[in-house]
């Protein structure tokens, strides 16, 4: 007896409607190489087609929707197959749809129930090895429904279980993953050092010198300059495993020194993946403690792991941020990054104007400005603090000079040393491509011109690049000499020997001074007296230390001089004697007064200005009005706004209280009418208390009028 198949006991479901529709076959494979590898799945989908003809559809009614070979059910990838049928279902063309399991039309709830509700609402068929489903019946709804929850289910146990044998295996340090620049894998599996001297000796330079110079671009332009290129293994095409050689790039030498495997480190789980694919979220690195996998010395190392932290340091360091001094800039502003506000300990930012063809430096605290969009903190000329700085640190330094000039020319001698290495691996590696380009066109046959004219001229390329670095190596080393000699020694000892001549020298850039700031200094605490020429400082050195001084800038106006009353007073004086301006200029110098700008003397301006602000003073000064003994305050009597100042209210409050008869007092005859209040002790205690129950306190004089009020008059 022949054996039926689950659907063919279904055919009360499919009715002549159904029939007058499409049949749509979906084939599908998750990966390419389940494509490749289980093609008997892929047969029996197709074979589908015969199922629908079985159930009562002509052939020609039967479309396959194949498009989705190779792609992922579980909704993280787009499926143009999938997008198709679901279109043909909702503009009610389709009558069946057909599937070998669930789990090819959909893993994702998502996609599952939003498959089911239009084909409810259409009126289509859903078939599988197991009979035929009516999303519009309850029962089979529900029965759907539970084998899309198994499907979601099942991907999720399968992608739980290939996780933890990747943490079981990375756990071992067995794990793969793509070796970076300066490694390669040998045939069994095992991380070594690139064989490539050269490779080995580009990636060892980079480390040494962003220890030197502490920024990636400044290695980048260290090695643009001398012409150094990476060796970079092909990854991917017919070219993969080959070593190319490359310019250096940013994003290279960031990876390389953010990346722990240099120092040995054998790291998994480094990277936080996202839910949605890697194109729309990017992956993020964990901090170090929550790496899943992280063994120290398990692969070949070109540092250690102080040093790779001592990196991580200074990368995060040469970032903008206000806990840090931030990459060295190119600017005269010496102290950008150290500088601190005195008042609201914010970071100080350097701000640059160009007035005339003049430019003007000035640091400035705009924290509160571009949070709460008040005013500066303070702000100050950069030229007094940068010279104050740099003269202490030139006298801290000064006792070091010996040894830092033996450290200068040990330091020029190894990275002489070490471009002279990769140069002569680069003639090296010129000398075998000629070599190799002249043995394939000796192999070839003479008679093949085709072949023999390409490897001619790819002989001749190779003989020109080999000429042309030999001219480039034999200028690289008339302008550096191999060793230093006696004079040169020489030089560099009396240069360190005289720091300040070093330090003012042409060639001695300010991304020079600031890196030499930098190794020595952790932050300039600065306040501005007021709005004075008087500024406090505080240097803290690198061990702790710290150093306080007073430096002097220049303001815009004398009035602003915190001398400035004692200089009005003294030129007063000297006027009084009969002196001119420029004799009362030269005198003020000479007694060691300076004018606003800063260490500039006295002009004759200033002094006449002051002159005239005074006769000015005196001519508009009103005469005083004789008092009147018998109307002057007496024993416990008070001015009006002297009592309102001493109680520190107002003179309404003060008003208020003679309408209500709290208090007691006289009117004055004469112009201008003042009001002289009764208030002995004991009413002043009464007011007091009056005061305290409505403020909730007791009133207390504010210290900032407290010398502007008179005391109380005695009894």
């Amino acid at each position: 007896m022949p054996v039926m198949m689950p659907w063919e006991h279904s055919g009360s479901k499919v009715t002549a409607g159904h029939r007058d529709r499409l049949a749509m076959v979906y084939v599908r494979q998750s990966t390419r190489q389940q494509v490749t590898d289980h093609a008997e799945s892929t047969r029996l989908q197709y074979a589908l087609v015969d199922r629908a003809v079985t159930l009562g559809w002509v052939a020609s009614r039967v479309v396959v929707i194949d498009d989705d070979l190779g792609k992922s059910a579980s909704g993280l990838v787009a499926r143009a197959g999938f997008a198709r049928l679901v279109a043909e279902i909702s503009l009610g063309h389709v009558g069946l749809v057909l599937g070998i399991e669930m789990s090819r039309l959909a893993r994702s709830g998502k996609d599952w129930y939003q498959l089911l509700e239009l084909c409810a609402l259409s009126g289509a068929l859903l078939a599988d090895t197991d009979g035929v489903y009516d999303p519009a019946d309850y029962n089979d709804r529900l029965l759907l429904g539970l084998k899309g929850t198994m499907s979601e289910a099942e991907l999720h146990l399968i992608k739980q279980r290939m996780q933890a044998g990747r943490i079981a295996k990375a756990r071992r340090g067995e794990l793969g993953f793509a070796v970076p620049t300066g490694y390669w894998r040998s045939p069994g599996g095992q991380v070594i050092l690139d064989p490539d001297e050269q490779v080995q000796a580009v990636v060892r330079l980079v480390f040494a010198k962003f220890s030197e110079l502490g920024s990636i671009q400044g290695v980048t332009r260290y090695l643009v300059e001398h012409g150094i290129e990476m060796g970079i293994c092909s990854r991917s095409g017919p070219d993969r495993g080959a070593l190319a050689w490359k310019r250096p790039a940013r994003a290279t030498l960031t990876c390389m020194l953010n990346s722990p495997i240099y120092a040995g480190i054998y790291v998994w789980g480094r990277r936080r993946r996202g839910q949605r694919p890697a194109s729309a979220l990017p992956r993020t690195v964990r901090p170090a403690d929550e790496w899943l996998v992280r063994i120290e010395g398990l692969l070949p190392a070109y540092i250690s792991v102080e040093q790779y932290q001592a990196n991580l340091a200074r990368l995060a360091a040469n970032r903008p941020g206000d806990g840090v001094p931030g990459a060295v800039r190119h600017g005269p502003a010496l102290l950008a990054g150290l500088l601190r506000c005195g008042r609201c300990r914010r970071k100080m930012t350097v701000t640059y104007h160009t007035d005339q063809a003049r430019t003007r430096t000035t640091y400035q605290c705009a924290g509160a400005r571009a949070e709460y969009g008040g005013p500066n903190c303070q702000h100050t000329a950069n030229r007094p603090l940068d010279e104050f700085v740099t003269t202490t640190v030139l006298a801290a330094l000064t006792p070091a000079a010996a040894t830092v000039s033996i450290t200068a020319a040990q330091q020029l001698e190894a990275d002489r040393a070490a471009l002279e290495k990769i140069w002569q691996q680069r003639l090296e590696r010129a000398a075998y491509d000629v070599d190799h380009a002249r043995r394939c066109y000796r192999l070839a046959e003479p008679e093949n011109r085709l072949v023999a004219r390409q490897l001619e001229t790819e002989w001749e390329h190779a003989l020109t690049r080999r000429q042309q670095l030999e001219e480039d190596y034999h200028r690289f080393e008339q302008a550096t000499p191999r060793f230093l000699t006696p004079a040169d020694k020489a030089a560099i000892t009396a240069a360190a020997a005289d720091l300040p001549a070093l330090w003012s020298a042409p060639t001695t850039t300010d991304a020079d001074r600031k890196e030499i700031l930098r190794a020595v200094i952790d932050e300039v605490v600065v306040t501005v007296r007021g709005g004075s020429e008087l500024v406090d400082l505080t240097v803290t050195w690198d061990g702790g230390h710290t150093t306080s001084a007073t430096v002097t800038r220049p303001v815009q106006y004398f009035q602003y001089l915190s001398y400035y009353p004692q200089l009005c007073r003294r030129t007063l004086e000297l006027a009084d004697q009969g002196l001119t301006p420029d004799q009362i200029a030269n005198q003020l110098t000479a007694e060691g007064f300076r004018s606003a700008r800063g260490e500039a003397p006295i002009r004759w301006r200033v002094v006449d200005q002051i002159l005239r602000r005074a006769q000015h003073s005196v001519t508009n000064r009103k005469p005083s009005r004789p008092v009147d003994p018998t109307e002057a305050p007496g024993p416990n009597e008070w001015l009006l706004p002297e009592l309102a100042a001493h109680l520190t209210v107002t003179t309404g409050t003060i008003h208020t209280w003679q309408h209500q008869g709290i208090l007691t007092g006289r009117q004055e005859t004469r112009h201008p009418h003042r009001w002289i209040l009764h208030a002995p002790p004991e009413k002043i205690t009464e007011l007091r208390e009056r005061l305290g129950r409505i403020r909730g306190h007791h009133t207390r004089v504010h210290p900032k009028f407290a010398a502007d009020i008179p005391p109380a008059p005695s009894a």
